[in-house]
């Protein structure tokens, strides 16, 4: 099992899910489970009343940020790449309740040279509260510099296409 979190980008890094000083963001870790082609990022979450919307649930946009993120991870798990978000389709089946932990789990479904399609599911208990179906594009240095609007940090260059 491999162990990923956001150190990997460097210190001081600012992703609101996965930066593991970021004062109020998920600071989400992942682990590699399975094999090919079934090989999916897990993660491990508890929600805490920060992250509600309505009285003790999460945000649904939280939710779909949390989604985002393990999309992302499965990404990089896979590719050894960064991608970033261009099309989400997502399902709220059921409320995430606040305090009660989550397994987020993702894989990638298809990857090209450019674009990666990616599924992620959400439970809490014993139910699915979530799926989701993520593209991600896959940017040279260049088109990632120019979509950041400057230069790419310097941890991140081997993520690039």
């Amino acid at each position: 099992m491999t162990q990923l979190d956001g150190a990997l980008f460097g210190p001081g890094q600012p992703c609101f899910g996965c930066g593991p000083d970021h004062p109020i963001g998920f600071r989400l870790r992942f682990a590699v489970e399975g094999d090919e082609p079934l090989r999916e990022v897990v993660t491990h979450f508890t929600p805490t009343e920060r992250y509600q919307g309505p009285p003790g649930i999460m945000h649904g946009g939280l939710v779909a940020a949390l989604a985002d993120e393990i999309a992302a991870w499965a990404v990089i798990a896979a590719t050894g790449k960064f991608g970033f978000t261009a099309e989400m389709t997502c399902r709220l089946r059921k409320p995430i309740r606040i305090d009660v932990p989550v397994v987020g789990r993702g894989r990638v479904l298809k990857a090209t040279p450019r674009i990666v399609r990616t599924q992620v599911r959400i439970a809490q208990g014993e139910e699915e509260a979530f799926l989701g179906d993520f593209s991600f594009v896959l940017l040279d240095r260049a088109g990632a510099e120019k979509l950041l609007g400057g230069p790419l940090p310097p941890a991140w260059e081997r993520f690039s296409r």
